[in-house]
């Protein structure tokens, strides 16, 4: 019993009570009320069994008592005999002698007479011994009857004795009848107690398949628990999943917000440009640089006619790298704006606007010395707001990255700051430049920041699907789970209520065995009653 104990005390430490644990309990209790009726039956055995023993000396005692009594009555019964024999004796002699008195007084009446007749012999020496005689016989006569009265008292005693043993006899027999009917009463209990332990066996057998059970039960209940566990630990990987989502979420917004606030700071750079160069084509410019975002953030939104802007894209791109390495010269890389395209490789061009012609040397000229002259101007206020957007984005992206588990997000992320800072850095050239360009600086500053803005959305519109799809894996396998999850849910219900069953089965049993063991005390009871009954009816005949 001690993985049932150890089964039980783990069924202690959970919160709600097991119906299995309190069937156990139940099946104890009824082992112990069993075990409790099986000691007093044996202690009842023990006392019948004492009783039996007493009852058996008393038995021999009473029989030797008997055996003497015999013994006095044919005692007393042979002195009776030779009281009567003696009596008939002094019977016979008492007749002899009152014959002989008479005899005697014949004798005396044929002396008188013969003395009337006759008064030679004399009377008196006649009458003498007869006299004497007659005294003797009378005193024997005395002693007979005081030894008749004698006898009368003995016989009176003796039938006085036989009266009180013929009592002891009629008490001893029915000491006999009492002890038979102890003995069947006896017999009755042990044939009872054989029936109780065969019924132990079988409950005993019983309550070892229902322990095999329970423990089976015990099995699937922790393979349960254990599925459950699993299912929770799968819930907990989605929350986690939902939540590393979320943050992607937030991620993404903190992007947009961040293209967002660029724009603005680009759009800040053209205003104070434009303040400063007051004249109309530098208004106009700016005008189609405004039109130009306007065009992009459009042309982002878009998600069907990005992919087949980014086939072409990559076409056009191929195309413009070979033109540049065969006719374009190289710009000069005397100011910062110029340094930081020529770092990221060569220029891209937009699909939505033509390729600017590179063959004439007079608008580069242009160029640079529109940005010689306006370089302490503008050039200050670009890089004041480009680095610190810079900056913010970097802290920002150095905190994501230490809450982020996955490493090829966090990548991807960088990807897009450093793509959304070179955006920013062109913009702001294109602004700074704009004034004194009137067709090829145009073409080219426009096609790099749409190019710049086309990447930057290809790539969040790419981590955006991906995280979609991820989205749907993950709630698939929420559901899966979920179904399973049902599925055990049930599986619980079912036992529970295999347990109910169980256990109303058991209470009916229970009930019978009560109704079986009452009916038996009261067949039990029913021969004590007849045999009270037959003593009080003999009791009544001997009275």
């Amino acid at each position: 019993m001690v993985g049932f104990d150890e089964f039980c005390q783990e069924g202690l430490l959970l919160a709600q009570p097991d119906p299995v644990v309190l069937e156990l309990n139940k099946l104890q209790n009824m082992l112990k009320d069993k075990d409790r009726e099986l000691g007093f039956a044996q202690s009842e055995i023990k006392a019948l069994k004492a009783a039996d023993v007493m009852k058996e000396k008393s038995l021999e005692e009473m029989g030797n008592i008997i055996e003497k009594l015999d013994n006095k009555i044919r005692n007393t019964e042979n002195l009776l005999e030779q009281k009567n024999l003696d009596i008939k004796k002094l019977e016979t002699e008492k007749k002899e002698a009152f014959a002989a008195q008479f005899a005697a007084e014949a004798t005396l009446r044929r002396v008188h007479a013969n003395q009337k007749d006759d008064d030679s012999v004399p009377i008196e020496s006649i009458i003498a011994p007869l006299e004497a005689d007659i005294r003797l016989y009378k005193h024997e006569i005395a002693v007979l009857q005081e030894d008749k009265k004698m006898l009368e008292r003995h016989t009176k005693s003796k039938e006085a004795a036989l009266l009180e043993a013929e009592r002891i006899l009629r008490s001893a027999l029915e000491r006999a009848l009492i002890v038979e009917a102890v003995q069947n009463q006896n017999i009755e209990l042990r044939r009872q107690i054989e029936i109780c332990q065969e019924e132990n066996k079988i409950l005993e057998k019983t309550n070892r398949q229902k322990v095999l059970e329970v423990e089976k039960l015990s099995e699937t209940i922790k393979e349960l628990e254990e599925a459950v566990l699993a299912g929770g630990a799968a819930a907990n990987v989605v929350r986690d999943f939902r939540r590393q989502i979320s943050e992607l979420q937030e991620v993404k917004r903190t992007l947009e917000r961040e293209l967002a606030r660029a724009n603005v700071s680009a759009n800040r750079v053209a205003t104070t440009v434009a303040n400063e160069w007051k004249d109309e084509n530098d208004k106009a410019e700016m005008q189609r640089l405004r039109e130009k975002l306007t065009i992009s953030e459009r042309t982002a939104k878009s998600e069907a006619q990005l992919k087949e802007k980014v086939k072409l894209r990559l076409k056009t791109l191929e195309d413009g790298l070979k033109h540049s390495s065969c006719g374009l010269p190289r710009v000069d890389k005397s100011t910062h704006f110029f340094g930081i395209l020529s770092s990221n490789g060569g220029r891209k061009r937009s699909t939505s606007q033509p390729r600017a012609s590179s063959t004439t040397s007079s608008e580069v000229r242009r160029i640079n010395s529109i940005n010689k002259k306006y370089n302490n101007s503008g050039d200050n206020l670009v890089r004041k707001s480009l680095w610190a957007s810079r900056s913010k984005v970097v802290d920002r992206d150095e905190k994501e990255n230490n809450e982020m588990i996955l490493e090829n997000t966090s990548g991807m992320n960088l990807d897009k700051f450093k793509d959304d800072n070179r955006g920013i850095v062109v913009k702001g050239k294109v602004a700074a430049s704009g004034g004194s360009e009137e067709r090829q600086p145009r073409s080219a500053t426009t096609d790099d920041d749409d190019v710049v803005s086309g990447f930057l959305y290809d790539k969040l519109q790419k981590e955006v699907i991906g995280l979609r799809k991820f989205c749907e894996m993950k709630e698939e396998s929420l559901n899966e789970k979920d179904e399973e999850n049902k599925v055990l849910m049930k599986k619980v219900e079912n036992l529970v209520k295999a347990l109910e069953v169980e256990s109303k089965k058991w209470k009916r049993e229970a009930s019978l065995r009560d109704k079986n063991s009452t009916s038996i005390k009261t067949d039990d009871q029913k021969p004590v009653r007849n045999l009270n009954s037959s003593k009080s009816f003999r009791a009544a005949k001997a009275s």
